[in-house]
């Protein structure tokens, strides 16, 4: 289990008899109080959180028992090679919203989409990225994005880039011109296509070859070089969004959230004042901790310049195999329960969230069935998630454990079965 910071909300819990609602109420090394306001009752997220959420016929009691979640590592490399991992939290407790919680939902989410993958191909976790194993996705990638615009009305896209890529290696530097111009061209497929969300995503586990930014690793300063260049490339576009790091772990998530702040401010003062900033929490900004890792609370405190939260998205990830690691053809989960209680946190605070990245065996049926309840429960939130984006296609071979690549034969695209009955099939009911 990854580290995170509640000690603050434990040392609280002592001091009063009742815990708040969506407060931390139990698991493991909890020292304070075990009940909750009237109306809520203390339900086990994992060993390690439990949280008071609105009382359901049956009570589920916090435990603290031990137990072990293996985090697997994603890396991303070209075709069949791939894997890809996220954190292996998991949450079987099921949730009832009371009428108070009852979501204000139009049934549908505004976005949807695939990423889009090749440039970030040769990032690990550790945050090195070996530049020579890029596969740009190029003209198929272009041409994937058009048919997912066309044939199955699908828009939004999200676009995975290594930063050692974008800087050819070279920290607090430039955007290498040749390098960045390979990847603008995928940028423009996107914007040309018709997508109306495409989102610029530096692939890096908020690392640079195995250090931290902004602890202990490269500096905030240098990283706001790199999010200032991209930020003025791209100040006019309101259809870009701003993925300011894919999947950051074992990390202080305070010290993150500056670090956060200063890149949000850069941006901002760049220009791009309209954009949408997708904020990634710790421990592979998991959807199903996100909440009891600290993510939420200390990411609630990034602001624009101007002390407003608007266009500032929470950026989580989930996956539905059995260590939720992506790595896995089949499914064991739907995720309901994770994304119906973050939810409610996000309700409760005013604040919004979109998945991008989740995904399982493109045939697998236990996958046709779980992706496409989980999406279910986004569509049935729609006014706390934007959307969803799945992983992955792009450079990724069809043989890929997580295959959203579609067939081309000609000019006619066959898609995965994922992509017809769930990742645009949930977006076109």
């Amino acid at each position: 289990m990854k580290t995170t910071l509640l000690a603050l909300a434990a040392a609280a819990g002592t001091a009063v008899a009742q815990n708040a609602a969506y407060s931390q109420c139990g698991g493991q090394n909890w020292t304070g109080s075990t009940t909750c306001v009237a109306g809520y009752s203390c339900v086990a997220q994992n060993a390690y959180y439990s949280q008071c959420v609105p009382s359901s016929s049956s009570t589920t009691a916090a435990t603290s028992k031990t137990s072990t979640s293996s985090s697997s590592t994603k890396a991303s490399t070209p075709a069949t090679t791939s894997t890809k991992a996220t954190s292996a939290t998991t949450t079987t407790t099921k949730t009832t919203s009371t009428a108070a919680s009852t979501p204000a939902s139009t049934g549908h989410v505004q976005y949807a989409g695939v990423n889009i993958a090749g440039f970030d191909f040769g990032c690990g976790t550790d945050g090195t990225c070996t530049t020579s194993s890029v596969v740009p996705p190029g003209a198929n990638g272009n041409g994937q994005m058009n048919h997912f615009v066309k044939d199955d009305g699908l828009n939004a896209f999200r676009l995975p880039v290594g930063w050692q890529y974008l800087v050819n290696n070279n920290l607090g530097g430039t955007l290498d011109a040749t390098n960045f111009a390979n990847y603008d061209a995928l940028v423009q497929g996107c914007l040309s296509s018709g997508a109306a969300l495409c989102i610029i995503d530096v692939h890096n586990y908020a690392r640079w070859n195995g250090a931290i930014i902004g602890q202990g690793g490269p500096t905030n300063a240098q990283f706001v070089s790199l999010w200032s260049q991209l930020a003025t490339k791209y100040a006019t576009n309101s259809k870009i969004a701003f993925g300011i790091m894919n999947e950051p772990h074992d990390l202080t998530i305070s010290t993150w959230a500056a670090t956060v702040q200063a890149v949000v401010t850069a941006i901002r003062q760049a220009g791009a004042t309209s954009q949408k900033i997708l904020l990634p929490g710790t421990q592979y900004t998991s959807a199903a901790a996100f909440i009891s890792d600290g993510s939420a609370a200390a990411l609630n405190t990034v602001t624009n310049p101007d002390g407003t939260t608007t266009n500032l998205i929470f950026d989580v990830h989930q996956y539905l195999d059995s260590d939720n690691s992506g790595t896995h053809s089949n499914c064991v989960t739907n995720n309901s329960a994770s994304f119906t209680t973050l939810a409610q946190w996000l309700r409760q605070n005013g604040r919004q969230a979109i998945l991008t990245e989740t995904g399982g065996g493109p045939s697998d049926s236990s996958c046709l069935t779980d992706v496409c309840q989980e999406l279910d429960t986004l569509n049935t939130n729609s006014d706390v998630y934007l959307g969803w984006i799945g992983w992955g296609a792009g450079s990724f071979d069809t043989s890929y454990v997580l295959s959203e690549t579609p067939t081309v034969s000609g000019s006619t695209y066959t898609d995965q079965k994922l992509v017809t009955q769930c990742i645009a099939g949930k977006f076109k009911k």
